[in-house]
């Protein structure tokens, strides 16, 4: 499937290239900090699983002391992409996973180029935080490219796979079950169909779909309407598409009602939304104002919490956009965006604009970023062949309900379970049990 993930021979115990042959294994074995019960140890693999080019990447691990836990490993994978997992662990351990922790050995570790690796591009991290949808300056993203130079091309999800595997080996487990959280669904997914024989089971919480293709936000500008719609009826959705024309800020409403799907997915609580935008369409701006910085605030992050580098890094070589790969040379780009822009209906942009589509930061990240060698995409209809429970909340702005059912499509022993008012992350952040208690219920029969 992944043209890298197939010449992962270091994990087979050959040797590839002129690189010493090693099964991977974990060291420098301490007591994970402010977690009972856990122990932290790194994980060395290959910055280049081919063996063409040298370097070690030294990743921190997280694992559960229950060695023996009789229905073996649960790897839990964070999102982002850039999102470290040691870190999340006492939190969703304590929020998420309460009925499995006696049956499973979790573990979870930091994907490459995430923590104490972050690639740290400080101008795109201060211009981004931890939003993918705040539009970078092309200067900071065309800095961070040429800072990682050609190592750029070893942070898609294709490595983290192949580091995944070795992770595997590492723990001596043949099978393990995989629980992904937003851009971790699509690490696991992408895992399950390069390994499938090696995983029992697949949890897809917040759902990314596996095939990588960019609509220009087309899902999440329909997501955006039904969500509103739902909250305050269809004069709130026409509301928001009075304010967009009238005030040219798309990207910047977009941006904020995505992170409030995340932090307030009621829409009326932080902020009362119905309320500033009716105020806004009157010509009274003030609230408006006022949520959309504190939305951009809220999104301040350091790259050891969500690292822009990375971020880009993955995603420019995972997706495919309307100028093809990241291959693709920089002249030209703009041109095939604008037209594929030209080409969208105006119940695609609906409650939104052109300009939305265009300048949002998940295409303005990746507009000026270096050409890259690409990650390879999944055979096209490719399946997800192992038991797999996709749960998602229907007010998720971030991941919308949308692209759970696409997954489901492509998932023949997948169930979907949808938690009705909750947003992003459900097994961590929704108000109703509905979810955790489907991702136990998946789990433990």
């Amino acid at each position: 499937m992944i043209a890298r993930v197939a010449v992962v021979f270091l994990v087979a115990g050959l040797v590839t290239g002129s690189a010493a042959a090693r099964v991977p294994g974990l060291h420098d074995a301490h007591p994970c900090p402010g977690v009972v019960g856990y122990t932290c140890s790194v994980l060395d693999v290959p910055l280049d699983h081919s063996g063409r080019r040298g370097g070690t990447l030294h990743l921190q691990v997280g694992a559960a002391d229950n060695k023996r836990a009789p229905r073996g490993v649960l790897l839990v994978l964070a999102g982002g992409p850039g999102q470290p997992g040691v870190p999340i662990l006492d939190r969703f351990v304590r929020a998420a996973l309460l009925a499995e922790l006696d049956d499973y050995r979790v573990v979870v570790f930091d994907q490459r180029g995430t923590g104490a690796g972050a690639l740290r591009c400080n101008a795109l991290q201060d211009a981004m935080g931890s939003s993918d949808l705040t539009p970078p300056p092309a200067a900071a993203v065309r800095a961070c490219a040429a800072k990682l130079g050609s190592r750029r091309q070893f942070y898609g999800t294709d490595d983290v796979v192949a580091d995944m595997e070795s992770l595997r080996v590492a723990l001596g487990v043949d099978k393990w079950t995989i629980d992904g959280i937003s851009y971790g669904t699509y690490v696991g997914e992408r895992y399950a169909l390069a390994h499938p024989q090696q995983v029992r089971k697949l949890v897809l919480d917040s759902v990314v779909p596996q095939v990588g293709l960019t609509d220009l936000g087309v899902a999440e500008f329909k997501a955006t309407a039904r969500v509103l719609r739902s909250v305050c009826g269809q004069a709130c959705v026409a509301d928001l598409a009075v304010v967009v024309n009238r005030l040219h800020d798309g990207p910047r409403l977009f941006d904020a009602l995505t992170f409030l799907s995340i932090a307030d997915p009621t829409y009326t609580g932080f902020f009362d939304v119905p309320k500033l935008l009716r105020a806004a369409r009157a010509g009274s701006t003030a609230q408006l104002e006022t949520f959309l910085q504190v939305a951009r605030d809220s999104q301040t992050a350091l790259a050891t919490q969500l690292d822009q580098g990375l971020h880009a890094s993955a995603l420019c070589a995972d997706w495919r956009y309307p100028w093809g790969d990241s291959s693709a040379p920089l002249a030209g780009r703009a041109a095939k965006l604008r037209a594929a822009v030209a080409k969208l209906r105006p119940d695609d942009l609906f409650p939104f604009d052109a300009a939305t589509a265009m300048r949002n930061g998940f295409v303005q990240q990746c507009l000026p970023w270096s050409p890259t060698p690409p990650t390879a995409l999944p055979p096209r209809g490719a399946k997800l062949e192992v038991p797999t429970l996709l749960v998602n909340g229907d007010h998720d702005l971030s991941t919308p309900l949308e692209w759970a059912r696409e997954e489901l499509a492509l998932a023949p022993k997948g169930k979907l379970v949808v938690v009705h008012g909750a947003g992003h992350s459900v097994q961590s952040r929704a108000v109703s049990d509905v979810g955790r208690q489907a991702v136990a219920q998946f789990l433990l029969r």
